[in-house]
């Protein structure tokens, strides 16, 4: 009989030269990490200043998760970004849309990034993205593993395109054409493994929460089918 998942098997799986560093693993809390899930959700790292926020490191972030925050804490639901209301400001609601659609609780769905180490923008990491997937990705890996994670939604190419080359998702599945002039793609491609990947338009960019732009029904359809 296998060991049952938790939170702080996960966080031992944190690699030592990234503890220090500013930015954050989990955006949600024990319980999300602790049970079997039908969804795992990768933005690409957490966002903010690493100059005005370097005291609030990898470690630091991790330990508050671990024994301050309520087993159900939800970033996207609880946190307070830019000082406006929990849950309120640009991408939070747009991912709290896609949740409530598939009637899942965002305490319930473990949410992290790809990378761990925080930047205003991707490109500040200066060409060491690959680098740092690379460290990450053993916990991303056991988190699918353990967790029994069914579909990965990636939050834009970069994260999509890194993850399906891990997981081996080669096979076209699924996709949503937004209905507007621009006509961006969600799209699915599942492993050998039946683990599908959903590499997402960013909700940072795109509004999940209108029609014309919500991918949502796509991972509904998906879910369903891998039940």
């Amino acid at each position: 009989m296998s060991e049952k998942p938790t939170i702080e098997k996960f966080a031992a799986l944190i690699p030592d030269s990234l503890r220090s560093v500013s930015g954050s693993v989990f955006y949600s809390g024990r319980r999300a990490f602790s049970a079997p899930s039908p969804l795992y959700i990768l933005g690409i790292n957490p966002g903010g200043s690493p100059i005005e926020q370097a005291t609030e490191t990898v470690a630091w972030h991790t330990k508050k998760v671990l024994t301050q925050l309520p087993a159900d804490w939800s970033a996207y639901r609880d946190e307070s970004w830019r000082n406006n209301p929990p849950g309120t400001f640009r991408m939070q609601p747009r991912v709290l849309h896609m949740l409530r659609y598939l009637e899942l609780n965002p305490g319930e769905v473990p949410s992290s990034n790809l990378l761990f180490e925080r930047s205003a923008r991707e490109a500040d990491l200066k060409g060491r993205s690959r680098y740092l997937a690379d460290k990450c990705w053993p916990l991303h890996s056991a988190v699918i593993e353990q967790l029994k994670i069914r579909v990965v939604v990636c939050f834009g190419k970069s994260v999509g395109d890194y993850v399906r080359g891990q997981l081996g998702a080669t096979n076209q599945v699924d996709e949503f054409v937004e209905t507007n002039r621009r006509n961006w793609r969600s799209v699915a491609y599942s492993s050998s493994n039946r683990v599908v990947v959903v590499v997402a338009t960013h909700p940072s960019i795109a509004d999940w929460t209108k029609q014309d732009t919500d991918p949502s029904p796509m991972i509904a359809r998906l879910l369903e089918s891998l039940t």
